[in-house]
């Protein structure tokens, strides 16, 4: 990589960091941009040179956590773990970045109403759709699960758990809600097997 490329992705890493604790903190709409460039201690033209708008800056760092989560669940797994492990273990992963406050605020919270429902959905496909069809498709194809069709037990099973991350958003004690949803959740993966 040229300098300048490294320098451009440097500033460009600096301001979703930046955001991502801004955005968490104080919201979207409460998160001026002059805010942003000054805790990433960059300028302003640097900042709209990366990003059309305040929004492009939030899907930004929505996609940032959402990939940060994947890649949390990959250095987690167990080398040669099953297929049925590797999806209690995302049931794991996915509730404990659940309790992060970037992720509470941003991907729950304020993601639907910032985004739109639509742009917020696509953004959850990309990264979890895709690795709940294969990781399905595996434990299936393993014996660890009943046949099913993958693509609407994928789709349920990313609802259920995104309903309930918005449970864990919404408790009064985070702790208590989350015990409950993954004995729920890994309930609901058990009742698949054969």
């Amino acid at each position: 990589m040229s300098s300048k490329t490294e320098q451009s992705e440097s500033t460009r890493h600096a301001l979703v960091a930046a955001a991502r604790q801004l955005f968490a903190e104080h919201g979207f709409t409460h998160t001026p941009t002059e805010a942003v460039v000054a805790l990433a201690g960059v300028t302003r033209g640097a900042l709209y040179h990366h990003f059309a708008d305040k929004t492009e800056l939030f899907a930004a760092v929505y996609e940032d956590l959402e990939q940060t989560l994947v890649e949390d669940l990959a250095a987690r797994m167990e080398p040669g773990a099953s297929p049925l492990a590797l999806l209690h273990l995302g049931i794991e992963v996915f509730l404990d970045a659940c309790l992060d406050p970037a992720v509470r605020r941003v991907t729950l919270l304020e993601g639907p109403t910032v985004l739109g429902w639509r742009r917020w959905h696509d953004i959850q496909e990309l990264y979890g759709l895709g690795l709940t069809r294969r990781v399905l498709q595996a434990a299936m194809e393993a014996g660890e699960l009943r046949p099913f069709s993958v693509d609407p037990l994928a789709h349920l099973l990313l609802g259920a758990l995104v309903e309930s991350a918005m449970v864990l958003a919404l408790a009064d004690d985070t702790a208590v809600a989350r015990g409950e949803m993954a004995e729920a959740l890994h309930g609901v993966v058990d009742a698949l097997r054969p």
